[in-house]
């Protein structure tokens, strides 16, 4: 009997510890102007698992951020970036494929969501991501009534009590909530995302002294 009560004891620490951890890696992305550290959402698992076989390819190093806007996000993905001359227009390039929307009320628009870019609506209805295109948050701050008008124009009753107060405290972009999927978040290196958000951008918000992605690379948690 003390022996099947170990055993079911056991069994219940090592469930419980399986499902305390996450199922991706953490990320590090190492750029020119420093480190940012990311941690991947379970739910998300699409967009986790394909930007963990994108990184772990090594897909991303020698990219550069090719659109840079302040109070608002930084942009990366496109394989011509590599080596591209000054000037030259960014931004078409990147995986050919796209990943089916993955949309979740908890994953939301906060300074440091990493999310994905996709194309337009008006040839994009379904709202599929980038297979390799994703944007990191900045944002603003908003106020209360600022969010109640972007809830009423975006047919939502409310957003929650957690994302009004880091929307009113942190900022983000609540207006592209449920429009575009959010699959991850900045743990570490907020000051480097907010310190690539003030260079100086052309005509087309790519900055004018690149940007670079030196490496990525998984992590044990």
């Amino acid at each position: 009997m003390k022996n099947k009560l170990l055993f079911i004891l056991v069994f219940c620490c090592f469930f419980i510890q399986s499902n305390a951890q996450t199922q991706f890696p953490d990320i590090v992305m190492e750029t020119t102007m420093g480190k940012i550290k990311i941690r991947l959402y379970d739910s998300t698992i699409l967009h986790s698992k394909n930007f963990v076989k994108l990184v772990n390819e090594g897909y991303y190093n020698g990219q550069l951020f090719h659109r840079v806007i302040t109070n608002f996000m930084i942009q990366t993905g496109d394989e011509k970036s590599i080596n591209a001359p000054a000037g030259k227009l960014l931004g078409n390039g990147g995986k050919t494929y796209t990943i089916p929307a993955e949309f979740f009320p908890q994953y939301y628009h906060k300074k440091g969501a990493i999310a994905a870019a996709r194309k337009g609506d008006n040839v994009n209805p379904n709202k599929e991501s980038s297979g390799s295109q994703f944007y990191i948050v900045q944002g603003q701050k908003f106020s209360s009534s600022q969010l109640n008008s972007i809830a009423s124009q975006n047919k939502r009753k409310s957003f929650s009590s957690q994302q009004i107060t880091d929307y009113e405290t942190i900022g983000g972009t609540p207006f592209l909530d449920l429009n575009y999927t959010v699959f991850g978040e900045v743990i570490e290196g907020l000051e480097v995302v907010e310190n690539i958000t003030l260079v100086p951008t052309d005509s087309n918000d790519r900055p004018l002294t690149d940007v670079k992605i030196i490496k990525m690379y998984t992590i044990t948690k």
